[in-house]
């Protein structure tokens, strides 16, 4: 495979699509074209008709992923990516505080595998981690300048397929697909973050071949792979207004298993969705796969607390499941962390948005000591043979996110 950019929709000319009201172009990604919501029943159709048939043709070539699988987070990783923080985001108003939480998660991840950062004023970072990191630290990072409208490399940075060819365990040939994020349905700006990729891969900084997928909104944070057969994800997200419209579930579950060839089948989770989160229910903040068919998730005992009935629900799905075999997965339950409040609004914060690593699991926790200590326990149970590091994550939630929506590993 070259290493060349590989454009599946080159001959459209387009970089996003967000169906019924933005279409934006690749020669100019400044340049959009406005769809109006009061559009004619014909022109909906049109526009409808035009959006699948996109798509499929945007998918004929998913036969180049054919010997290629999406891993698990848990198999070993080249390195991390981080997207730097700084004042025009919204981090803003704490800019300090998550800068600290950006050193920590630098100083775990360094202990173990290499760093990608990009960020905005790179001599900056550079002289913040210096002060921090040692010399043998140091030499794992790498610094690439690039602007970004947020922080969230979860949903921003390429979803990695790997060689099925090569073993398990070994460091292996990449396709990296990339594709739209829309700032979770049109919610966020996202013009710079959806060029972030392409400027890393054409600076040599991404190794494989690097796929646009522009035209289908998907991001990390949504899925769950074991590696092997099986997809996870939730449908009050992948269904959710003003992301990948008019397409069904059905066209959905089908592009997943072309896109993804070492899948199988894909469950899709009904219930679950955290109060305060901007993503519409990202699989990563309520269930996690991990290794020996293993599925951590959240539990909520509080049965006056708002998710009681949604989490009742879930783990029933739960135990209904089985794996390829025919047998129910081992299940572990993580506490649910007491309720936190910004200016009144309850933030969705999550023991189950953790970071597997090579070595390690960084593990949000919430100055909730006993319920800290529990979800640590519980995560070290899954990842016996890693070093689970605890990193206070109040300012993260600040911003409806936690580490693992910050980061993204590389193959």
């Amino acid at each position: 495979m070259s290493n060349a950019w590989i454009d599946l929709c080159q001959p459209h000319e387009l970089t996003c699509v967000k169906p019924y009201h933005v279409l934006a172009h690749a020669d100019n990604p400044q340049e959009e074209t406005h769809l109006s919501y009061n559009t004619t029943a014909i022109n909906r159709r049109r526009e409808a008709t035009y959006h699948v048939f996109f798509s499929y043709l945007c998918t004929m070539n998913t036969d180049r992923h054919h010997g290629f699988r999406l891993p698990a987070e848990w198999e070993p990783q080249s390195g991390v990516m981080l997207i730097w923080p700084h004042e025009d985001t919204d981090w803003r108003p704490y800019l300090k505080e998550i800068t600290e939480v950006y050193l920590q998660m630098a100083d775990a991840i360094t202990r173990h595998e290499a760093l990608l950062i990009t960020a905005r004023d790179t001599e900056q970072v550079r002289n913040l981690l210096a002060e921090r990191l040692t010399e043998e630290q140091m030499r794992q990072v790498t610094l690439f300048a690039c602007d970004s409208n947020d922080t969230w490399a979860r949903d921003v940075a390429p979803i990695s397929l790997v060689s099925d060819a090569q073993p398990k365990g070994s460091f292996q040939p990449i396709h990296l697909l990339d594709f739209c994020f829309n700032g979770w349905g049109g919610k966020f700006a996202a013009e710079k973050d959806n060029r972030i990729n392409r400027q890393i891969y054409e600076a040599g900084l991404f190794h494989g071949a690097l796929e646009n997928h522009k035209d289908f909104v998907l991001e990390g944070g949504s899925i769950e792979s074991d590696g092997d057969h099986t997809l996870f994800t939730t449908t009050g997200c992948l269904t959710a207004p003003h992301r990948n419209q008019p397409l069904t579930k059905e066209d959905i579950d089908r592009r997943l298993r072309l896109l993804f060839p070492n899948v199988e089948r894909v469950v899709w989770l009904d219930h679950g969705q955290l109060a305060g989160d901007d993503t519409d229910g990202h699989i990563d903040t309520i269930v996690r796969i991990a290794p020996d068919d293993t599925l951590l998730y959240i539990g909520c005992d509080d049965e006056t607390d708002e998710h009681y009935e949604a989490f009742r629900l879930l783990e029933e799905q739960l135990k209904r499941l089985r794996t390829p075999d025919g047998r129910p997965y081992r299940l572990l339950r993580l506490p649910m962390p007491d309720a936190i409040y910004d200016d009144g609004e309850r933030l969705p914060a999550t023991h189950a948005n953790f970071l597997v690593i090579n070595g390690a699991v960084l593990v949000p926790t919430y100055h909730q000591p006993e319920k800290d200590k529990a979800a640590l326990g519980t995560i070290q149970e899954a990842f016996p043979g890693r070093e689970i590091i605890g990193i206070d994550s109040r300012t993260i939630i600040r911003q409806h996110g936690s580490i693992h929506c910050l980061t993204m590993q590389l193959p």
